[in-house]
């Protein structure tokens, strides 16, 4: 398979090789912190979650970083991107074992959501430098190839942190600190293994030295102006485009996860542990999809154009997410997080690719934070959409059918810009 092939000519680029194993630990990390945190606040014996709740976590762990976010892009720009990962990276270490002690001590949940929110934060500095320096250790004809790659096997990565996370969460008392512990390891490892890189090599080119914080945040105004009018010049209006697509798929992605974490905790199972073990299952069946996506994303790609693999996508999952979610049963749901995860990583491989190819590496440090605000956003929203709408159960035709319509109209609008 041409697939294979050009996949053994990227793993012979060192460069890619080292990033990949930062970006492999990083979100494996990610994997096991993220699940602890839903275990022990979702899947708790004494806790009645609700919708509301869940949204309510969602916002307080996501949005104060939509505003941090463009701030990363500015640093991204100006800051050693290997230093980020280094420091990044510890940092989040000392945070996560700090998370493990309050849990164990039985915080207020505001304490421990502030805990958490120091690691979530920092994740976007590394998810979004990660995205930024990658052309900087590939070729721009495998640029696609290692598109594919690299974020699917950190999403892949993740996926098996969390399953890791719920092994030892099923294992007995006070697990979750164990896990959040694992994960301080695992962070501590991507620190260690971004020293094998050397400090220039992922960029930016602009200068040698780095800025005093004050003089890199102070532009932060002009900077982002700036960027928005990069990503807004005609040459860019694909990766526009295909950003707001993105958008709108992740917040039919975080639409339905909410809608099946609370059939996973109420209506098809008895127990929490019975729900925690279904979730796990759902997960990986969506993991296998981000592989699958990885496998067909460079040739689908390749022979539509990316942009009209994101049509393909978007009126896949139009199609198949009523099949796959309106029975509300178990087989059916597995099969839609599969579904799921093929079309959303494809999406997303395509969506990187348009942008990394269209926007200039001075640039692109913000424009993947600024990517990342919207993802971030458009999950918080999705979760607030869906405590409206969802009962307590969460069976709930009318969100499914309005994930459908959503991603319907990505699929048309996408298709009447690329005739154009």
């Amino acid at each position: 398979m041409a697939v294979v092939g050009d996949l053994r000519v990227l793993l012979r680029f060192q460069g890619f090789r080292r990033l990949l194993s930062v970006r492999l630990l990083s979100q494996g990390a990610d994997g096991v912190f993220q699940v602890a945190l839903a275990s022990y606040v979702v899947f708790s014996p004494e806790r009645q979650t609700s919708a509301v709740a869940i949204a309510a976590a969602m916002a307080v762990l996501l949005l104060p970083y939509s505003v941090v976010g463009p701030f990363a892009g500015i640093l991204l720009d100006r800051w050693r991107r290997r230093q980020v990962f280094l420091y990044g990276n510890l940092l989040r270490a000392l945070m996560a074992s700090v998370t493990a002690l309050l849990i164990l001590g039985r915080v207020p949940d505001w304490l421990l959501f502030v805990s958490a929110l120091c690691v979530t934060g920092v994740n976007r500095f590394v998810l979004a430098g990660l995205s930024a320096a990658l052309p900087r250790v590939v070729d721009h004809e495998r640029l696609v190839v290692a598109n594919s790659l690299s974020p699917t096997a950190g999403t892949l990565a993740a996926t098996a942190g969390g399953g890791l996370a719920f092994l030892v969460r099923l294992s007995g008392a006070d697990s979750d600190a164990v896990v959040v512990l694992v994960g301080a390891a695992l962070y501590l490892g991507a620190a260690v293994a971004s020293l094998r890189m050397t400090k220039e090599l992922l960029g930016p080119d602009q200068a040698l030295l780095r800025p005093r914080l004050s003089a890199a945040l102070g532009g932060t105004a002009r900077d982002l102006r700036a960027g928005l009018g990069h990503l807004a010049a005609p040459p860019r209006r694909e990766a526009a485009w295909a950003l707001t697509a993105m958008s709108l798929m992740r917040f039919c992605y975080g639409a339905m996860l909410v809608l099946l974490l609370m059939l996973c905790r109420y209506a098809l199972t008895s127990t929490t542990d019975q729900g925690l073990a279904l979730l796990g299952l759902a997960l990986g069946a969506s993991g296998a999809g981000f592989f699958v996506a990885a496998v067909m994303t460079p040739w689908a790609a390749g022979r539509l154009g990316p942009g009209r693999w994101i049509v393909v996508c978007a009126a896949s999952a139009a199609l198949l997410v009523p099949a796959s979610g309106l029975p509300f049963a178990t087989v059916p749901l597995l099969a839609g997080a599969f579904v799921l995860g093929v079309t959303t990583q494809g999406a997303k491989i395509a969506t990187d690719t348009i942008v990394q190819s269209a926007v200039e590496d001075g640039f692109r440090g913000r424009v993947f934070s600024l990517y990342d605000v919207l993802f971030n956003v458009a999950f918080v929203g999705a979760a607030g959409v869906a405590a409206l709408m969802l009962p307590p159960d969460g069976r709930s035709v009318p969100l499914v059918v309005t994930v459908a319509v959503i991603y319907g109209a990505v699929a048309v609008a996408m298709t009447r810009f690329e005739r154009r």
